[in-house]
């Protein structure tokens, strides 16, 4: 394989490819920043489709105004091996962002990006991305995560449990801005919660004038620990993992912010105890950020259905509340979101009823997300300002979806979105269809003066803006017709260049068949093997091949995320998708129709998926019919065969969650509420409670490593299954994450999983 063309080898196979190039991750570039004058861009990339090592580069413009690509840094060249000896801190980083790349897996700039600094080997690189050059920063043993200092004079990085900083000028000794002796305490960075299921993945942030640092403090004692052991190594000692299950104990987060000067700290008026500010009353914080309009966080419950945006004094620690949203059900967290304007106008989401266009945008009858209020059809989330009086202008349109925020500016905000329907006559200049699996990029003016394309409409597959500036974007853009996603820099809204992707082309052709089914227009999709010519009336077995609920949205309009499902389908399966209730897209009534039921609904969804599948394709044979899942996708394959096995024939159960109550508390209970008052829901879900019903074959597979679904769920599975007889198959993934990640684990796994398919269908 060579850059220029990142052909796959002859002797290859699909499962090795697949394997060797991370699921097709290798060689995209990402993780971009854009200097503030908008003439340079830097970014991470591999060399190649299985180059596992990522390295900095740059775009920069010449004096015509043409990009011209730069390699900053290559970790082989300063470590001479890929990076293996990471601070254990790093290393359940990197898990919880499901990182599956070497090298620099992350790095920050200043803002004129001239520095960029960045973590290895648990030891701290500063580039001077003008020359080039690299140079080690002295630092205590085990940094990570360092972030430099707007005005680039100071580096603060993580060790030990403590947050550093280091000046950027040469031979500087580093110095222990915060930290504490108890091991169980950490200053700098996120919690499991925070980082798992809420998407904040750091824990401090620097003021806009480089003065002073918001810091998050951790402390792990009420926390339940568990331990993970390695049982094909009887000597290594388990190690342990503070883990909130469901019903138990949170680890107490608060916020100080801190003097880098004098290290004089002033602790945020959240961690007294005073009146509602309590750590009981609000144990989460969701988002933090430092702007020049004011150092902001967001608080919520531990039900998840109160959500608090407050802003913090510097000079007190005193907490002002900005906006408040409730919500019977859940409050649903949107990515890029909340954005704070002068003024103390937000720029945030909501769903609720909204109602016809006026001269502002659209009005909405009431504060949204309120109980006894009757939403429309698909209770959209909407882009919404909040002007600091408490009105509030919706921006969008009621049947378009926001999905995520990728940016926001005094004028505008850049915003992915799916269209559930042919947009208002209002909106006719902006051509977006309905179709499945969709996501476009617009752009959002808001004054309420109208919405334009970036990327989408007609164009049809998944858009997102990786980053954007004042004038310069820089756009990802995936579809079924493109063999790898683009990536473009764009000035306005004219393309300026293409950044070189170098992953794979996938060695299947995913041709997938996308439909909704039911009233309720679940999103599916169908692929058959691509030897299945038109007309043929020969019967196919199926494998249903779902995720099946919240956070992952498996109908998309883009080609690499079907390539194992096409691999499944050329091996002679029909292979059906089905996004049932719970996963995101539709709309937060599709979302929340899972609430305190993961399986009677989840389930008859997919049959309602397959039932129309096979209406539009009589090939189908529903006397052959298996399912596979990883995960809530594994939970969801254990529950279809033992609860539908007059449908489903065999399952492929992978990672499953098979007692919620040993799953974690910010998922668990924003679903099915807390086990000691919701405890039914707890019940009504398990399938440990189910195992006497196992009638057909079940293949459990669990990496014995994860620390996010423990391998207790499938152990206890299986005891179940044992306890009453029913004959099972377990496959044990020794030192094996989550997220699998080692080639031969990844590359044998499809492989086995199709031997148990044709042996348990009798193929």
């Amino acid at each position: 394989m060579t850059e220029a063309d990142n052909t796959p080898t002859a002797a290859d196979t699909f499962p090795r490819q697949y394997a060797r190039t991370r699921r097709f991750s290798l060689g995209e570039p990402r993780g971009f920043r854009i200097s503030a004058d908008e003439t340079r861009i830097v970014f991470l990339r591999t060399s190649g489709g299985s180059d596992p090592v990522q390295k900095l580069w740059a775009l920069e413009t010449d004096s015509s105004g043409n990009w011209k690509e730069r390699l900053l840094v290559d970790p082989l060249t300063i470590l001479g091996q890929d990076d293996h000896d990471l601070p254990a801190e790093e290393k359940a980083r990197r898990e919880r962002l499901r990182e599956q790349a070497n090298g620099i897996t992350a790095f920050d700039a200043n803002s004129e990006a001239t520095l960029a600094v960045f973590a290895m080997s648990g030891v701290l690189y500063l580039v001077d991305v003008t020359t080039a050059e690299v140079r080690t920063l002295t630092t205590d043993p085990g940094a990570y995560d360092p972030r430099i200092a707007p005005d680039g004079s100071s580096i603060a990085y993580v060790a030990n449990r403590g947050l550093h900083v280091a000046s950027t000028v040469q031979g500087a000794p580093p110095q222990l801005l915060i930290g504490e002796d108890d091991e169980n305490v950490s200053w700098g960075v996120a919690d499991f919660i925070a980082a798992e299921e809420l998407d904040r993945y750091r824990g401090f942030w620097w003021s806009p004038d480089s003065k002073l640092v918001l810091v998050a403090r951790v402390d792990e004692t009420p926390v339940n620990t568990w331990w993970i052991a390695d049982p094909s190594n009887p000597a290594a000692a388990p190690r342990s993992h503070r883990y909130p299950a469901a019903g138990t104990a949170n680890a107490l987060v608060s916020l100080a912010i801190i003097d880098v000067a004098t290290r004089s700290r002033v602790d945020v008026e959240w961690c007294h105890n005073i009146d509602d500010w309590s750590h009981a009353a609000w144990p989460y914080l969701v988002h933090a950020a430092w702007t020049d309009h004011g150092c902001t966080a967001v608080l919520m419950d531990r039900a998840q259905t109160s959500q608090r945006v407050v802003d913090i004094e510097p000079a007190s620690g005193r907490m002002r509340t900005l906006h408040s949203t409730t919500d019977s059900v859940w409050v649903e967290l949107c990515p890029g979101t909340p954005s704070r304007l002068a003024g103390d106008y937000l720029v945030l989401t909501a769903s609720g009823h909204i109602t016809d266009q006026t001269s502002g945008g659209f009005s909405i009858t009431s504060k949204p997300d309120r109980a006894d209020q009757t939403p429309d059809r698909e209770q959209t989330q909407a882009l919404v300002i909040r002007e600091p009086g408490g009105a509030i202008r919706v921006l969008t349109p009621a049947n378009m979806q926001v999905r995520r925020v990728a940016h926001v500016s005094a004028e505008r905000a850049v915003v992915a979105v799916t269209v559930s329907r042919a947009l208002v006559p209002s909106f006719a200049g902006l051509e977006i269809e309905p179709d499945t699996g969709a996501i476009s990029l617009v752009s959002v003016a808001l004054d309420g003066s109208g919405i334009s394309l970036l990327a989408g409409g007609a164009d049809v597959g998944t858009h997102d803006a990786s980053v954007t500036g004042v004038n310069v974007s820089v756009i990802r853009s995936a579809s079924v017709n493109r063999t790898r996603a683009d990536i473009r820099v764009l000035k306005g809204s004219e393309t300026q260049t293409l950044v070189r992707n170098f992953a794979e082309v996938a060695l299947v052709n995913p041709k997938p068949i996308f439909f909704t089914a039911g009233p309720r227009a679940i999103p599916c999709v169908l692929f058959l093997p691509s030897s299945n010519h038109a007309g043929s009336l020969a019967k196919l077995p199926v494998l249903m091949d779902p995720y099946g609920g919240p956070h992952a949205q498996r109908v998309v309009q883009s080609r690499n995320a079907h390539a194992t499902s096409q691999w499944f389908a050329d091996q002679g399966f029909a292979v059906v998708v089905v996004d049932g209730r719970g996963t995101p897209g539709p709309g937060p009534l599709y979302e929340k129709a899972c609430h305190n039921d993961f399986t009677d609904g989840v389930v008859d969804d997919q049959v309602t998926g397959l039932v129309e599948a096979t209406r539009l394709h009589p090939q189908l044979d529903l006397a052959r019919v298996a399912i596979r899942g990883w995960s809530f996708g594994g939970f969801l394959a254990a529950m279809a065969v033992l609860e539908r096995p007059d449908v489903f024939h065999a399952a492929v159960v992978g990672a499953p969650v098979t007692d919620w109550r040993l799953y974690d508390t910010g998922y668990t209970e924003r679903y099915l509420g807390h086990p000691a008052t919701n405890s039914s829901a707890y019940d009504n879900n398990s399938v440990l409670t189910r195992a006497h019903k196992a009638t057909r074959p079940m293949m459990l597979i669990h990496g014995l490593a994860d620390d996010n679904v423990v391998c207790a769920h499938t152990l206890q599975l299986s005891g179940a299954l044992l306890a009453h007889g029913k004959p099972h198959e377990v496959l044990p993934l020794s030192n094996v994450t989550h997220m699998t990640p080692q080639e031969e684990v990844a590359e044998n796994l499809l492989k086995l999983q199709v031997d148990f398919l044709r042996r348990s269908l009798r193929l």
